[in-house]
């Protein structure tokens, strides 16, 4: 059985961004193991591709809105790395799983806002909690955030506000986690042309043209814009990269 040098673990990853980071991370060599909700055929689909990559990858159901799984996920997930690779520890965990909406704060209801607090807050500290024993020591964390916590577009206070909430989390798990090694930073995208922007800009399809004209590098972000900075991260020559929020926007809103 094939043992690896690194095996990373991405939540949402059977399609978007997180898709793209499984397929730079398997470029790089690195083992890919990801998890979707619904979609069993779209994340076969990814691992095959995984595959043709020249890396190995897997996929783990996973409904990060619902933190009572995480202890039953976390024992799946050990006897995937056993039976798979001869191992009990993977070396980063990547928590991207999300989605999007939007409401202005006097029209956002109490039920909007734990569907959202549930995936994009509670369920990344606790997954995250639940599976630290299971990160290798000079490993690495990996959470995304969003440019909307610089810049404010109205609409979007509820889920920004959980973005920051993840930002300060990040910089507590560098720093508690430190001393075994292991690194903490995030990456907040611009808005990038996935389905999570879909409804958006099928509404408003006159907002591509304006964020390419608010952008420094004229366009609207694409996946593959973001997946090979995740994967940079979880190279050697960024491992002093600790405790940082890193915006990947082409540079918005200057």
């Amino acid at each position: 059985m094939k043992k690896c040098a690194k095996i990373a673990l991405i939540t949402g990853g059977s399609r978007g961004l997180g898709r793209n980071a499984a397929l730079s991370l398997s470029g790089k060599g690195i083992n890919t193991i990801i998890t979707y909700l619904k979609n069993k055929d779209e994340a076969d689909a990814v691992v095959r591709e995984i595959g043709k990559n020249g890396s190995e990858g897997a996929a783990l159901q996973l409904d990060v809105s619902d933190s009572s799984t995480f202890r039953v996920f976390s024992l799946g997930l050990h006897s995937l790395l056993q039976d798979k690779w001869d191992r009990d520890k993977i070396d980063f965990l990547i928590n991207n799983a999300g989605f999007g909406m939007t409401a202005p704060i006097a029209g956002t209801t109490e039920e909007q806002f734990d569907s959202l607090f549930n995936v994009h807050f509670k369920g990344v500290f606790f997954l995250t909690q639940t599976i630290l024993p299971m990160i290798a020591d000079q490993g690495g964390i990996i959470n995304f955030s969003s440019g909307l916590t610089r810049f404010c577009i109205p609409g979007y206070g509820a889920y920004a506000s959980m973005k920051g909430a993840v930002e300060t989390f990040t910089k507590y798990l560098a720093k508690e986690l430190g001393q075994r090694g292991i690194r903490a930073n995030v990456i907040a995208p611009g808005a990038i042309d996935t389905d999570f922007n879909k409804a958006a800009l099928e509404t408003h399809p006159e907002m591509r043209g304006f964020i390419a004209s608010q952008t420094a590098l004229g366009r609207m972000g694409e996946p593959d814009d973001i997946g090979g900075v995740v994967a940079a991260l979880c190279t050697d020559e960024l491992a002093w990269i600790n405790a940082q929020r890193i915006e990947a926007s082409g540079g918005m809103f200057l």
